[in-house]
């Protein structure tokens, strides 16, 4: 069986207030086109479709024309669960009905734990999916759940109710935060202090794992037990990820190989360093100028607007730091302690700062006549 692994779509997400629906619209359909592509024949996703549980109108929309794609344009079953940023209820709306469609939407957690069968040339295949769950969310679906203390005992405890059949072949989708593995900042913590994490070993039953939350693609323990990370960059922390597709090929034994493919976005994540002036004239040759981009200016002097004069050649800058300003830090305690003395002060050092040049005489002139023109008028 072929199995297109897929998580973390967080349909509907902002970054730094801006939207990124076309984005995702954009790699989504890539997705679609790899089903088609590699004759895929169930795609799963890990969680996390939605970027909170009450989405915005347009993001339902999206979600609603590629699952469509899906089941009814390529005749692909697809099966979901839900993910600590969904709401369990409302993707489980309707879940009867649409598995006539062979849509499978696990939003919400029962006590009744049944694998989907879905069947190949070899038989069956049995599919787990067990939604987002934390240890109050499993006490409150099951009797006898109140030794569930933590996430680790959440996740144990639903694998004893799976009640798994090691003679058939089995995958498990689980959305959840396993030990070691890697993570970064876009992600919502399940919970403070590392109670979050649960162990790998309680997968052994397991053909293929496949894993939702953390959004760098990556493994634990063994190959098959693996998260296909999120379809797109939702952080500077990811940078330097790869954002893929996992297609995975189970054979007759339930042994997996494991392909990775990679998406491309509409537009990148990057980080760009150097002083105004050499960005400013790198961005009139920059073929990918529309990219996200957080700059770092390394200009130890004030800069009127350059969040504006950057936008002019990048204009999906949306992060502006400055470390060229602590560079010159003992100059710039040196000048607040100048300022103190007075406004002629102040002004005389903001007007360097800004053209990297003194006041004329004649400027002096005109501003110590402001100056004391203002200092006439609030006396009187």
């Amino acid at each position: 069986m072929r199995i297109l692994h897929t998580s973390d779509w967080h349909i509907g997400r902002q970054f730094h207030q801006v939207t990124l629906l076309e984005d995702q619209r954009h790699v989504l359909q890539q997705i679609v086109t790899i089903a088609k592509e590699q004759e895929v024949e169930v795609v799963i996703i890990a969680g996390d479709l939605y970027d909170r549980a009450v989405p915005p109108a347009s993001a339902v929309a999206l979600l609603d024309e590629i699952l469509r794609q899906f089941t009814h344009d390529l005749q692909i079953p697809v099966m979901l669960i839900s993910g600590n940023h969904d709401s369990p209820e409302r993707l489980n709306f309707a879940s009867t009905h649409l598995a006539e469609a062979d849509l499978y939407m696990l939003g919400k957690l029962t006590s009744n734990i049944k694998p989907i069968h879905l069947h190949d040339e070899h038989g069956v295949v049995q599919f787990y999916g067990l939604p987002y769950a934390d240890p109050m969310m499993v006490r409150d679906s099951f009797d006898h759940a109140e030794d569930v203390k933590t996430h680790d005992d959440a996740m144990r405890f639903l694998i004893e109710q799976s009640a798994v059949d090691t003679k058939q072949r089995n995958v498990l989708l689980s959305h959840c935060f396993v030990g070691g593995a890697e993570a970064c900042d876009s992600e919502r913590p399940l919970s403070i202090g590392g109670a979050d994490q649960v162990s790998s070993a309680h997968f052994k039953d397991f053909d293929y794992v496949a894993l939702g939350h953390l959004h760098g693609r990556q493994y634990r323990s063994e190959a098959h037990i693996r998260y296909s990370g999120s379809i797109m960059k939702y952080s500077f922390s990811e940078e330097k990820h790869i954002k893929s597709v996992t297609i995975v090929d189970m054979d007759a034994e339930g042994k997996c190989e494991i392909e990775q493919v990679e998406l491309k976005p509409l537009r990148n994540m990057r980080t760009l360093e150097g002083s105004l002036e050499e960005l400013l004239e790198q961005g009139k040759e920059d073929a990918h100028a529309e990219d996200y981009l957080l700059i770092r200016l390394t200009d130890t002097h004030a800069i009127l607007e350059p969040m504006q004069k950057l936008r002019a050649v990048y204009p999906n800058v949306l992060h502006l730091e400055r470390p060229g300003l602590l560079a010159n830090n003992g100059r710039t305690t040196a000048q607040r302690e100048k300022m103190l003395k007075g406004e002629w002060n102040m002004f005389e050092d903001f007007y360097q700062q800004v053209h990297g040049e003194a006041l004329s005489d004649a400027q002096q002139d005109v501003v110590k006549d402001i100056l004391k023109t203002l200092h006439n008028s609030e006396a009187s």
